[in-house]
């Protein structure tokens, strides 16, 4: 519930208790927003006097008489506008003319209430500020919101890239200066090592891409039966050489006829992301073990290694944006931390879930749940 702060000035004390007995009785739900709004009172018999209280504090809501002894209502907007950006102002006034309303807006009013007026035609100006003003708190709050969540989002990232960068910048300095003797295998090693740093910043910028057009929703979806097999092979191809580097088989069991009613390049990526962790984050020698099964209208892809595997308190965050596992098992292991973000994001629109079973030293299982994607009246996917 909010209360709103209102200041009523008016020289008229009849008025300024009528205004106040209908502020002590009003409170209206915002049932869109789930929000209710309750008035306090606050009045002053001039404008003077209003410009004491308002220099001590701005009101949310004002309600003016145009017309005051000494200093007029509109003198005083005027004067006390810029200091009240975020003040509703509502002028009261029995023989307001065009320019005066003309002159009253430029200076920030808002709307304007006639005398004499009814309690049902003050609660119904009332109603429409006291709805505008929750609106625009709550836009301001999520502006606000979004400008944190975007400045962590830059540190993050400004973090992530780096230390590559660092790290390229060092090995190209010393390969340029020669500064590390005559040995060319030492220098081939370093551009190896530059390459590598690289090949991760490229997968940065690809997990963010791909995960920046799922959260926006402008990631264009082409809804078809997708061949789950298929795509599990694909993903199993990609990660062989670095597999077969380390001696780690993968197996994929999977029906050729298993479908999903989805987006192929979606599900590609769910697929892509758990491979690559479960190849990443194994032991030499070790396996990979992807299997897939229809449950009634949900596929459930199932990718389990011999690996490192996790602590229950390194799994709780393991689903969020640049979070990553850091100990001495994975020191040197690198990874954008984006990609189980993008598995849970996959997950979610397609009304399912990414789950993981793990650990330290028994590897890991990670469940990822799937429903078909439907299509509504309309023709467009959901």
């Amino acid at each position: 519930m909010q209360r709103l702060r209102t200041l009523v000035v008016d020289d008229e004390p009849h008025i300024r208790t009528a205004i106040e007995r209908t502020l002590e009785l009003l409170e209206f739900p915002i049932a869109d927003i789930e929000e209710t709004v309750t008035f306090g009172f606050e009045e002053a018999g001039s404008a003077e006097e209003a410009l004491e209280i308002i220099e001590a504090g701005a009101p949310e809501i004002l309600l003016l008489d145009l017309k005051l002894p000494g200093m007029s209502g509109l003198d005083l907007l005027e004067r006390v506008g810029p200091k009240m950006s975020e003040t509703l102002v509502i002028m009261i006034t029995a023989y307001a003319s065009i320019e005066t309303a003309v002159r009253a807006t430029k200076s920030g009013a808002y709307d304007f209430l006639a005398k004499p007026f009814t309690p049902e035609e003050l609660e119904h100006v009332l109603q429409k500020a006291s709805r505008h003003i929750v609106t625009a708190k709550q836009a301001r709050a999520l502006a606000a919101e979004q400008r944190q969540v975007r400045f962590q989002f830059l540190s993050v990232l400004a973090h992530e890239l780096k230390a590559p960068l660092n790290a390229i910048e060092g090995y190209l300095d010393t390969v340029i200066d020669r500064t590390a003797g005559d040995n060319p295998a030492v220098y081939e090693e370093m551009m190896r090592r530059c390459r590598t740093r690289a090949q991760y910043m490229r997968k940065l910028i690809i997990d963010l891409l791909d995960l920046t057009r799922i959260e926006s929703g402008k990631k264009k979806r082409e809804i078809t039966d997708v061949p789950v097999a298929a795509i599990a092979d694909l993903a199993k191809n990609t990660m062989l050489p670095e597999a077969e580097a380390r001696n780690i088989s993968i197996s994929v069991s999977c029906d050729p006829a298993l479908v999903l009613r989805g987006d192929p390049g979606e599900i590609e990526m769910v697929f892509n992301n758990l491979i690559s962790n479960a190849v990443k984050y194994n032991k030499d020698n070790g396996k990979v073990t992807v299997q897939c099964e229809r449950e009634g209208d949900c596929v459930v892809i199932a990718v389990s290694d011999t690996g490192i595997g996790m602590t229950e308190e390194e799994r709780a965050q393991l689903f969020e944006s640049f979070s990553r596992v850091k100990n001495d098992k994975t020191f040197g292991i690198l990874g954008s931390g984006l990609g189980l973000a993008i598995v849970k994001k996959v997950a979610t629109i397609y009304n399912g879930d990414a789950s993981v079973q793990s650990a330290p030293d028994e590897g890991s299982t990670f469940t990822v749940r799937l429903h078909d994607a439907k299509v509504d009246m309309d023709g467009a996917n959901m």
